[in-house]
């Protein structure tokens, strides 16, 4: 989820450097980190194409473990130079991922990638012209709602081990649905936030060397909103 990554502690927490981060030193470690989970998802979707599904499942489940327990070491103990290993991870997982949902439902893995293009140039456009603004309570809200998003999924995921599941919202029925509807919405707005920390984060001057988590962080949200995206289609599909 997104975004305990960033908060407002953050920028007070970091030393101020000699040479400052810059947005455009954001946005390239954010291409390079793209790029490397790219080309490992790459990877795996080809393992799936030569048949090898039994290694596609294993390291779609080992990208999405792996992912989660280096996620959290860069968030709590900033160790930033794990950024790329992360990327790999979760090209691991959102390769498989995209590769099963794409042997069922055909043309769902374009439709997503292009949802979630144009949810963050709409998110970019909405901060940069000013007609959302990041304040505190909208702040806020958005993260409580995350919060929200993510108690639903681990009360899902401890439910899951005994056989139960929350009724109707991961369902393909009107319910679930609205339900992926909203999550997406929330994903979208996480993006406001991190733009708004990255944007303070420049004038605050923060180091250089931050470049490579504000990408992590990007990453994260967009991945997410991915994810959801995904989600919602595959849902859609399997009404038909």
């Amino acid at each position: 989820m997104s975004n305990p990554v960033l908060n407002e502690k953050f920028i007070d927490r970091t030393n101020v450097g000699a040479e400052p981060l810059t947005m455009n030193g954001v946005l390239q470690k954010t291409f390079v980190l793209f790029a490397i989970m790219v080309f490992s998802a790459a990877f795996l979707w080809m393992k799936g194409l030569e048949g090898n599904t039994d290694l596609v499942m294993a390291l779609t489940a080992g990208g999405a473990i792996a992912g989660f327990i280096i996620a959290l070491i860069i968030i709590f103990a900033r160790k930033m130079f794990l950024t790329p290993v992360y990327a790999v991870a979760e090209g691991l997982f959102v390769g498989g991922l995209s590769f099963v949902m794409e042997s069922i439902y055909p043309g769902i893995v374009q439709t997503a990638v292009l949802g979630t293009v144009m949810t963050v140039a709409a998110m970019l456009v909405l901060y940069s012209t000013k007609i959302i603004k990041c304040s505190e309570k909208f702040t806020s809200v958005v993260i409580l709602a995350t919060f929200a998003v993510a108690g639903i999924y681990l009360v899902q995921f401890i439910g899951s081990f005994f056989g139960l599941s929350i009724p109707g919202i991961f369902g393909s029925g009107t319910i679930g649905l609205v339900f992926s509807g909203i999550v997406i919405c929330i994903a979208a707005l996480n993006l406001i936030i991190d733009f708004h920390f990255i944007e303070n984060a420049v004038q605050s001057f923060v180091p250089k060397e931050y470049e490579w988590y504000f990408g992590f962080s990007l990453m994260v949200t967009i991945v997410w909103v991915y994810v959801e995206i995904l989600r919602l289609l595959a849902k859609f599909n399997s009404r038909e």
